[in-house]
């Protein structure tokens, strides 16, 4: 090696390892939560499993959970979140007008969202697919069934542009009703205005239980029309709080495949010796600092949710009222789309 090149590479090593090791600057967005003292978390205006109030006003749900990690990540409690109800046509402009911190509503990451919004997709909450709920009356077994049929969805959704693709490459004539709001689209089907309903197979499994003048009178068709991908999102231009928005539910993720749990991490966190898990529980190396935060931030996190298998049966699966399988969902080592980067 040329000796003048040396000393050169010698100094890069050198500033990428104090880079590393060096502690993030605040950005504006955590400034403003800590100032506030409250994380402005949007969510859905009631869609069960992810986000809906209960009769109080309480709210539950995956993406709920999600919001709350990151408050008591930032601001050791995760209570400290305001929930703003946001139907699909007002998210985005609610995001981009800086009255929300970050957007967790059940939506779906492509590139056309990801690319022209000015927005961040996080982490992967959870993998969805569109279908179709009917009517047992009407004696359809599969969506390829549903020609001339009238299907309701709601409007600023990729629901809506899907079936259209997706009927179109059946060449299966449709007529698609559009609603502006959620609870608009589900009630005209439930009246017999539509013969189909087509939404993410999550939330039809929720609006059959809970929404369905009888549930059994009705049954979810196979076909899984699409691929929906739901994350959070946060705006771009402030890399600290895209961050923390990436690495709370991904830390979870890898809580779960850890063996980190909301009963077992107080242990953890006097005792193991495993370092995956003395990361995560606070008391191994300190990741906290490269995020602006403190380094027990995933501890908290943890704790005031669980990790993300606790998280999931909890909302959707089978100590919720969906009832959903894991399937894809499932940890990426139990045949699942679930992989948590690595907290390190």
């Amino acid at each position: 090696m040329n000796p003048r090149i040396r000393p050169a590479l010698a100094a890069v090593a050198t500033t990428l390892a104090i880079a590393a090791a060096a502690p993030a600057f605040a950005g504006k967005t955590l400034d403003a939560v800590k100032q506030r003292g409250s994380v402005k978390c949007g969510v859905t205006n009631g869609v069960a499993g992810f986000s809906a109030p209960d009769t109080q006003g309480n709210w539950s749900g995956l993406d709920v959970d999600t919001c709350r990690a990151i408050a008591a990540a930032v601001l050791g409690d995760p209570k400290k979140v305001e929930f703003v109800p946001l139907n699909s046509q007002q998210r985005f402009s609610a995001l981009q007008a800086g009255e929300i911190d970050i957007l967790a509503r059940n939506t779906t990451w492509n590139l056309t969202r990801d690319a022209s919004l000015g927005f961040h997709f996080t982490t992967i909450t959870y993998y969805d697919g569109q279908g179709f709920l009917v009517p047992k009356k009407i004696k359809v077994t599969s969506a390829r069934q549903l020609k001339n049929a009238t299907i309701c969805t709601q409007a600023g959704t990729t629901n809506e542009k899907n079936v259209a693709d997706w009927f179109k490459a059946q060449n299966i004539p449709v007529k698609t009703i559009v609603f502006d709001s959620f609870e608009a689209s589900f009630k005209a089907f439930f009246s017999g205005r539509c013969q189909a309903f087509t939404t993410d197979s999550s939330a039809l499994a929720g609006l059959r239980n809970k929404e369905a003048p009888n549930p059994d009178d009705y049954v979810i068709l196979p076909e899984l029309i699409s691929k929906e991908p739901l994350a959070p999102l946060v705006r771009r231009g402030d890399d600290e709080w895209f961050a923390i928005a990436k690495w709370v539910p991904n830390a979870l993720i890898e809580a779960e495949e850890v063996g980190i749990t909301q009963a077992n991490i107080d242990e953890l966190k006097a005792g193991s010796k495993d370092p995956a898990q003395q990361r995560l529980v606070g008391s191994g190396d300190d990741v906290g600092k490269l995020l602006g935060l403190d380094k027990d931030w995933s501890y908290r996190a943890i704790k005031a949710v669980g990790n993300y298998g606790e998280v999931f049966e909890r909302n959707v699966g089978p100590k919720s009222t969906l009832k959903l399988p894991r399937g894809s969902n499932n940890l990426w080592n139990k045949g699942g789309l679930m992989y948590g980067l690595p907290v390190r």
